[in-house]
């Protein structure tokens, strides 16, 4: 039988907080490798200005430890939870909950987080969405995905009918990201959800936004929609900051699984060009 191993809430409260300070701060290395490549190759002279401003953008905030964005985000988290570890000292939500409202207290981070029809702010940027998979082992991974207002407005869920099939899906990612224009903040990661049910094709489009990009599908015929979809979406001239050119998105994420016999759900979840997240093991 397997040990248990007991970390302690604040350990958990900690991690978070951190993460989601780094998050808002910090540009990750594979994103900005993939925009100064995009630099390289943007046709518009405007669009390759932009580029070269939202490079400066993240050197500035890495060396003032300021906010990336001024939309400081609403909190994601993603975790994968070993089934080996018990939480001691206090309650896992109440740990993750209260390492979000450090981090945009401590952080000084934008509180963007209001109740839906009297819009009054909850004044600490919580509750967090919380995402919880039981995996094997001891460990807790924590993902932490600030997601900023402008690009969650334009994410939408469809569910296509069957007869729709792979033409179907690509039709409706192009349309979104047309639909779209400079409201995200492009050059844009796209995360794209297939099957399930109308709440997983979700879950699985936004998740997708933390892959490294770069990295395809480990599935060949995935890895070639995507391919095929990101060459799309940059033909349609949107650009950067949607000023016009060849660079609208750098990646385009899909993630399948099955689903229903007489459905075809699809998420389409758009990510700015800051795609902020950052991860850690405890």
């Amino acid at each position: 039988m397997n040990k248990i191993r007991e970390i302690p809430a604040s350990l958990i409260t900690e991690t978070v907080k951190k993460l989601f300070i780094e998050a808002n701060i910090i540009l990750e290395e594979d994103l900005l490798t993939a925009i100064k490549i995009s630099c390289g190759s943007e046709k518009s002279d405007l669009g390759r200005d932009v580029l070269q401003k939202v490079l400066e953008n993240a050197e500035m905030a890495r060396k003032k430890q300021l906010p990336l964005c001024q939309d400081t985000g609403l909190a994601i988290i993603f975790i994968e939870m070993g089934q080996d570890v018990h939480i001691i000292k206090g309650l896992f939500n109440d740990a993750v909950q209260e390492g979000v409202r450090q981090a945009y207290q401590d952080g000084y981070l934008r509180k963007s987080v209001c109740n839906p029809l009297t819009r009054k702010n909850t004044g600490d940027n919580t509750p967090a969405l919380v995402y919880v998979d039981i995996v094997a082992g001891d460990r807790i991974k924590i993902a932490a995905m600030p997601k900023g207002g402008g690009s969650e407005n334009m994410s939408s869920v469809t569910m296509l009918v069957p007869a729709s099939g792979i033409d179907g899906i690509k039709k409706l990612v192009l349309e979104k990201v047309q639909t779209a224009g400079s409201n995200p903040c492009p050059p844009l990661i796209v995360g794209v959800g297939i099957g399930g049910s109308i709440e997983m094709s979700a879950i699985m489009a936004k998740k997708s936004l933390l892959r490294r990009i770069g990295l395809h599908n480990a599935e060949e015929a995935i890895a070639d929609m995507e391919r095929e979809l990101l060459s799309a979406i940059n033909d349609l001239g949107i650009g950067p900051q949607g000023y016009g050119g060849n660079t609208t998105a750098l990646a385009v994420h899909v993630e399948m699984m099955p689903c229903h016999i007489a459905s075809l759900p699809v998420a389409v979840n758009i990510q700015c060009h800051v795609a902020r997240h950052k991860e850690a093991l405890v």
